[in-house]
């Protein structure tokens, strides 16, 4: 008899347990998501290197992008502290997409062609374009004919730098860099007259407060940058990613994200572009 009392008790404590982990565990947006019965999160894909866009730093993750990543979250039911970032290299984002790795991607992303047979695009949501970056009391750079003779930063592995030596200014002396970040030391003492990239990329650089009202942009437009957030191929988060995003420039949460992380470089943005509207 008294064994099977304590076996009714233990059967009862059991069942409480049961009872409590399974009302624990419906709070699918509480606790850690770190945690393996936590709450349910989301992962995102960032540049960590770019200033203005996308940048790791030791308070977080700051910029455009991220700005822009985390309202899109926001919409689809994920508060900031549910996004686990991830970084996304250029060479590796439609990989990543591909395995899963992310559930999307917003990492100075431009569309292509190319790149529409491998993954699915939401947006676009920033219509960029390859300029200069000159110093700010250069008079002599006024077109890209000017680059002529000139000393144009190269970064290793960027096809920018090369489009505007074949196609606009022949004689442009190419000096090789490691990075973009390495360039602007070299154009602030005079090692290299100018450095190009999309123009929201070099806003973003140009946007760092110990190079302040150094630098400015050459506005001249060479090309048409349409950023897009990048999703596995067949996803239905690209219909849901586009409603957020459109929600984001009615709400004028997109122009304030430009102007507190691109317009310190005084970066004059294109209007907001409509959805599906790839400029060539």
């Amino acid at each position: 008899m008294k064994l099977r009392k304590v076996t009714a008790a233990s059967a009862t404590v059991f069942a409480l347990a049961l009872t409590a982990t399974a009302c624990g565990g419906n709070n699918s947006t509480g606790g850690d998501s770190g945690s393996d019965g936590g709450g349910k999160k989301i992962t995102v894909g960032i540049k960590f290197d770019q200033p203005g866009l996308g940048q790791k730093t030791p308070q977080g993750y700051a910029g455009f992008d991220v700005d822009v990543a985390t309202y899109v979250a926001k919409k689809l039911g994920y508060d900031a502290d549910q996004i686990e970032w991830k970084e996304s290299k250029s060479a590796d984002r439609e990989t990543m997409l591909q395995r899963g790795d992310v559930d999307f991607i917003a990492a100075t992303y431009s569309i292509t062609p190319e790149r529409q047979e491998k993954v699915d695009f939401a947006g676009p949501y920033l219509l960029a374009h390859q300029d200069v970056l000159l110093r700010a009391d250069d008079n002599k750079i006024k077109s890209p004919k000017d680059l002529n003779n000139a000393k144009l930063c190269s970064v290793t592995g960027s096809t920018s730098a090369q489009n505007v030596k074949e196609k606009l200014a022949p004689k442009a002396q190419l000096q090789p860099y490691p990075t973009y970040s390495a360039c602007l030391p070299g154009l602030q003492n005079g090692a290299v007259d100018a450095l190009t990239t999309d123009d929201s990329i070099l806003a973003g650089y140009a946007a760092q407060a110990q190079f302040k009202g150094k630098f400015k942009l050459g506005g001249f437009k060479l090309t048409n940058e349409n950023y897009g957030i990048g999703v596995k191929k067949g996803s239905d988060l690209k219909d849901k990613i586009n409603k957020a995003l459109e929600e984001m420039v009615a709400d004028k949460s997109w122009q304030k994200a430009v102007d507190k992380n691109l317009g310190p470089a005084n970066y004059k943005n294109e209007p907001a572009p409509k959805i599906g509207d790839i400029k060539s």
